[in-house]
């Protein structure tokens, strides 16, 4: 269900580049706005789960990177992992 999840942001994030390049029909143009609103959304999250997105082993930008194009997808599990410690 997790993979499903991720590859269904990934899509939308997909389509919405696609959309923009000129790659899909004008009638495509909603897929655009759908990932706008994804981004800002995972971005306002990654402000407001700021603790937990610091909490990944790897390098920053990285946590921010799939926090921006996962939510929380990626800082959630992080989140378990350090109140389960």
């Amino acid at each position: 269900m997790l993979k499903l999840a991720k590859a269904l942001c990934l899509a939308t994030f997909l389509l919405g580049l696609a959309s923009a390049l000129g790659g899909l029909p004008p009638s495509w143009e909603i897929a655009q706005t759908v990932a706008l609103w994804l981004l800002a959304a995972h971005a306002l999250e990654a402000l407001l789960m700021w603790r937990h997105v610091r909490r990944y082993p790897g390098a920053l930008w990285v946590s921010v990177g799939l926090t921006l194009l996962f939510g929380l997808l990626h800082w959630k599990p992080l989140a378990d992992q350090a109140r389960r410690a």
